[in-house]
């Protein structure tokens, strides 16, 4: 096994302070985290608050938001899907088993390399460790020592010169194993551990043959959630939607690491844009967004959603973005090809899905559709618009066999003339093929859009400027209907 663990010692975008600077965030009369003109003039975490004002009498402070924390923790956990599904949330942030994963994202330095500057993008700032157990893992995050450690045999060395506080032991118990004469994580490793068990108790000793792997031990999972509903508080009002493509960005990457734990993917999901508290008689502004088949990559939601995000107008600022994901779909992984990727395979399947979604959130829904074979004899009512999904298998009938018709179609039939009982378009028309009869269809000559009842006789010609046209010939005449090339 192989353990990632992210402690978060600072806290998310919603809980950072939103007071012009300097400001901090207090929690108990101590500083938790201050912005950067604040520890500019020396305020730390940790300082009381009496001497952080004596050090700067014009800090602004704001009181921790301890909910607003967990929510952000649990969002992340989603986000952390993306990576691996054995995810524990613990006080300070989290843990991830990753040993399934490194194949899949190119060994563990590219894998702790993308969860670290991921987790900085979710608008967090990890100490981050890799380590063959999920305890010494969380030690060395705390002590700041991000170099992977991936040989079991490595550990107890890696470990031995970690301070003391890393154990997060109470005050007592510090000065006790000082008073013994241990300095070092590497100094309580060499006492006996039954002289430390009598004195400290036996949870230290066990978590001390815990960090080693000389113990099991067991980590209570994430359980992801069924339904996917996060909201992200903005820490200063916005007036335009086009600004508002940060967060939609981190709420996108929590919703696709859900996807991938779930091996789902989805084909519609909706933001709301909560407005400013003034204006609460004004709804939320809702914007759907939906894709031409089910999917769970990040930069694809992203694009649709900035396209509809510049084409948005606010009523009134915005104070909180809401992401909602209902109906997810089974979507497995992208399959690859044994000598690399083959034309018109699933990369470019996947390039035409995204540009159709981009047309559709520039030009509507409606405005871009697919078009599909229906059992009908006339030619305008042989095809029917519907939803662009983009796969092998499409669920319509089949046309009819018959004669030759072209892909093109004219919208309505435009008149040739006619001379010496020949149509003529740019002069003679040459009959190749035909003719094909086409009649009847007087059951839906009332309805909106049918060809209504037809009798056609139908020809492939060739023009004199070698164009290959598929014309008919009615009662009322010659008509031109179609292209061929």
């Amino acid at each position: 096994m192989l353990w990632l663990a992210l402690r978060l010692p600072r806290l998310p975008l919603e809980a950072q302070p939103s007071r012009p600077p300097p400001s901090a965030i207090v929690s108990r009369e101590r500083i938790v985290v201050a912005d950067t003109a604040a520890a500019s003039a020396g305020v730390r975490p940790g300082m009381r608050l009496a001497a952080a004002w004596a050090l700067l009498p014009e800090l602004a402070v704001r009181e921790r938001a301890a909910a607003a924390e967990r929510v952000a923790l649990l969002r992340l956990a989603c986000w952390a899907g993306a990576f691996t599904s054995e995810v524990c949330l613990r006080p300070q942030g989290l843990l991830l088993e990753v040993a399934a994963s490194l194949r899949l994202f190119g060994g563990a330095a590219r894998l702790f390399d993308a969860i670290r500057a991921g987790c900085v993008e979710q608008g967090f700032s990890p100490q981050a460790a890799l380590a063959p157990t999920p305890l010494a893992a969380e030690w060395l995050a705390a002590a700041g020592d991000d170099r992977p450690c991936l040989d079991p045999a490595e550990l107890r060395q890696r470990l031995n010169v970690l301070p003391l506080s890393v154990l997060d032991l109470p005050s007592a118990d510090l000065s006790r194993l000082e008073g013994f004469g241990v300095r070092t994580l590497g100094d309580a490793l060499r006492l006996p551990r039954a002289g430390l068990a009598r004195r400290l108790g036996a949870a230290f000793a066990v978590d001390l043959s815990r960090a080693l792997g000389e113990r099991h031990d067991p980590r209570e999972r994430f359980s992801f959630p069924e339904r996917f509903a996060e909201r992200i508080e903005l820490p200063a009002r916005v007036d335009s939607a086009s600004a508002l493509g940060f967060v939609g960005r981190r709420l996108i990457g929590a919703l696709c690491g859900w996807l991938a734990a779930r091996c789902a993917g989805v084909g519609e999901c909706v933001f709301e844009l909560q407005h400013e508290r003034g204006a609460s008689e004004r709804p939320p502004t809702r914007i759907v967004l939906g894709f031409s088949g089910a999917t769970r990559d990040p930069e694809r939601i992203g694009r649709v959603l900035l396209e509809r995000l510049q084409r948005v107008e606010l009523p009134a600022a915005v104070e909180s973005v809401w992401l909602c994901a209902d109906m997810p779909e089974p979507l497995g992984g992208r399959e690859g090809s044994l000598f690399g990727r083959a034309v018109g395979g699933a990369a470019d399947a996947s390039s035409l899905a995204a540009l159709v979604e981009r047309l559709q959130a520039r030009l509507g829904r409606e405005s871009v559709y697919a078009l599909a074979c229906v059992a009908e004899h006339r030619p305008e009512n042989a095809s029917q618009p519907v939803p662009p999904v983009l796969t092998s298998a499409r669920g319509g009938v089949s046309a009819p066999p018959g004669g030759p018709r072209p892909v093109c179609l004219l919208p309505l039939p435009q008149t040739l003339s006619e001379a010496d009982g020949r149509p003529q378009r740019g002069g003679p028309l040459q009959l190749l093929a035909g003719p094909e009869r086409i009649e009847s269809g007087w059951w839906d000559a009332a309805e909106p859009g049918a060809a209504g009842d037809v009798r056609r006789d139908y020809f492939v010609a060739l023009s004199p400027r070698a164009e290959w046209l598929w014309i008919f010939r009615c009662e009322a005449g010659w008509f031109l209907h179609g292209f061929f090339a």
